[in-house]
């Protein structure tokens, strides 16, 4: 407990005015400060009252902290025979007001009562997507076991299931307007680094057997045999998500660029981007889209070394001019070198008219290679290595499915189309040792070609491997977040659950931005599902979990997280602070 002290502040005037203060450390800088608690008036004027006011109100601020003090002191009567109730669930979640401190901060509430304000239905969509944010994050699922577990909260949640289900069609309807308006909170509180954007490709499965207009059969990123939903993502400098379409599982990864990098540019106000990509997005319609033959946006992007030119591998492998990490000629031994070169490259562009035309772009051509990279490719080869040859001793073990990746280095291997066996044919399948050979020359090597003719090779290689980060997301979104499998139909509802599942992967990398990144997502749920209590008597509240994590979030919140106990009256103070 703080205690309370009487403050003497001298005035320009030669008056002194006193008041009852409360010391306490700023959670921002952690530099002691006070805060006034009563102001009392003049001495001159409070001597006329009391003999001597100065001594007077000492006792005064003395009493006012014992009373605080014993008002935070009481004595807990335990019976020891008394048994919980009947379908007791007294445990409750406290960590959540992490989330909901970043929600609000967002002004998310505002957003979805104002967009609520004119529609038809009754019940609350700001008070429905706050559940289902907070059960992406901390207890992913079903729609309906959100509303189940609505009880593990101390909010007031009142609406039904049927109503969850109703307000997805409205979250599909304002999706893009959200993405747009929460943006532009990101930008003016946290601030936006739109200068450099990533851009990647997934896809969701779901599990039916029959496609339809939306859900498709296409190529899984999880190889599955499901239809699929694609989902094109873009991503700023900091990682934080910035927008995302969905598409048709038929969609091809490049075909879903222009649409999602279009509306960045259009609705926002990034002024000129280099977006980041890997080479299934790289074609010759996609760098005109960007550059539009003036260098008016720019690219970084990934470039096979495997499907390039011969003349692309002969500058490749020859070992000329490539430089270690300090710039100097790179030694036989060195586990990291890289070279570039500026050159001029046709590409085809599909014209207007629907015609294809030759146009030349000036690019820088980044190529490296690193030991550990090269170490990895052939540590992964050498299974499939082993399969291969296994096939090759015994083919009819093996079918088109459990032959996957193998089969490529095998010769002579026929498949039935509609079975998927292998078929014995005049000439067994034979050990392709040429195909091995012409891989292993590239192991670790990489290329990426970009506008940035100015950037640096070690610059441009540090913004690529910013695209990590964009995987990084996906995983999460498909993992911890569990988006799917996707146990919705419809297409207005789909759109609605990757909505929810935004706004949770935002408010996610927002605490790891305020946290510096010093945990991952895993470890940040992890924690605040494991901040909780259970009722001990009456209207009082017992913590059990501390560690280093919640500190670290506490302070970075302003959430206090440290008190065992908490009377329910203070839970619903902190609630409400983390609200405004």
């Amino acid at each position: 407990m703080t205690n309370l002290n009487l403050k003497q502040s001298p005035r320009e005037n030669g008056r002194v005015y006193l008041s009852i203060e409360k010391g306490y450390r700023d959670q921002a800088t952690g530099k002691p400060k006070a805060k006034t608690i009563k102001s009392l008036g003049y001495l001159d004027v409070l001597q006329k009252e009391y003999a001597d006011p100065i001594a007077h109100f000492k006792e005064v601020a003395r009493k006012m902290t014992a009373e605080d003090t014993a008002k935070k002191k009481l004595t807990l009567t335990i019976n020891m025979e008394e048994t919980l109730p009947m379908d007791a669930e007294g445990r409750k979640n406290f960590g959540y007001a992490a989330i909901l401190k970043i929600y609000h901060e967002l002004s998310l509430d505002d957003f979805f009562k104002n967009k609520a304000r004119h529609e038809p239905f009754k019940y609350n969509t700001n008070s429905i997507m706050m559940l289902l944010t907070i059960s992406r994050l901390l207890s992913p699922g079903s729609k309906k076991k959100a509303f189940e577990e609505k009880g593990r909260y101390f909010e007031r949640f009142d609406f039904s299931l049927a109503d969850v289900y109703r307000a997805l069609s409205h979250f599909a309807k304002i999706s893009n307007e959200c993405q747009r308006y929460l943006h532009e909170q990101i930008a003016a509180k946290y601030g936006r680094d739109t200068k450099t954007i990533y851009y990647d490709v997934t896809n969701f499965y779901f599990e039916i057997d029959e496609a339809d207009e939306f859900r498709k059969f296409g190529k899984s990123k999880e190889n599955r045999h499901n239809p699929i939903v694609q989902m094109g993502l873009a991503m700023d400098a900091d990682g934080i998500p910035l927008h995302y379409e969905l598409f048709p599982g038929n969609k091809l990864d490049k075909e879903t660029f222009r649409s999602v990098i279009g509306e960045v540019r259009r609705k926002y106000d990034t002024g000129r981007v280099v977006v980041v990509a890997d080479m299934g997005i790289i074609t010759g319609d996609n760098i005109y889209y960007l550059t539009g033959g003036k260098n008016l946006n720019g690219y970084v992007f990934s470039f096979s070394v495997r499907g390039g030119s011969g003349i692309f591998k002969d500058y490749v492998l020859n070992s000329d001019d490539y430089v270690g990490t300090d710039g100097r000629p790179a030694k036989e031994d060195a586990e990291f070198k890289m070279k570039s070169r500026r050159i001029a490259r046709d590409i085809n562009v599909t014209l207007s008219s629907g015609k294809t035309a030759k146009k030349t772009v000036y690019e820088k051509q980044v190529v490296f290679w690193a030991k550990k990279y090269a170490d990895k490719a052939r540590a992964e080869r050498e299974e499939l290595l082993k399969k291969a040859k296994a096939l090759e001793a015994d083919p009819q073990k093996y079918n088109k499915a459990t032959s996957y990746g193998a089969a490529k280095y095998l010769k002579n291997l026929e498949v039935d189309t509609e079975t998927g066996e292998i078929l014995l044919a005049k000439l067994r399948p034979q050990f392709d040792s040429d195909r091995v050979a012409e891989e292993e020359k590239y192991d670790g090597y990489y290329a990426i070609v970009t506008s940035e003719l100015d950037m640096s090779d070690a610059e441009v290689i540090e913004t690529y491997r910013g695209l990590w980060e964009i995987e990084e997301t996906f995983r999460i979104t498909k993992s911890t977040l569990e988006a799917r499998p996707v146990y919705v139909s419809r297409e207005d509802r789909i759109g609605a659950h990757f909505l929810t599942c935004f706004l949770a992967l935002v408010i996610l990398r927002l605490i790891q931005k305020k946290t510096a990144h010093r945990f991952s997502a895993a470890k940040i749920l992890e924690c605040l599902n494991s901040i909780a209590c259970s009722n001990e008597q009456e209207n009082i509240y017992l913590f059990d979990y501390r560690s280093e994590i919640s500190d670290v979030l506490g302070d970075s919140l302003g959430i206090d997280f440290t008190k065992k106990r908490l009377r329910l009256g203070e839970v619903k103070n902190i609630l409400a602070a983390v609200k405004k």
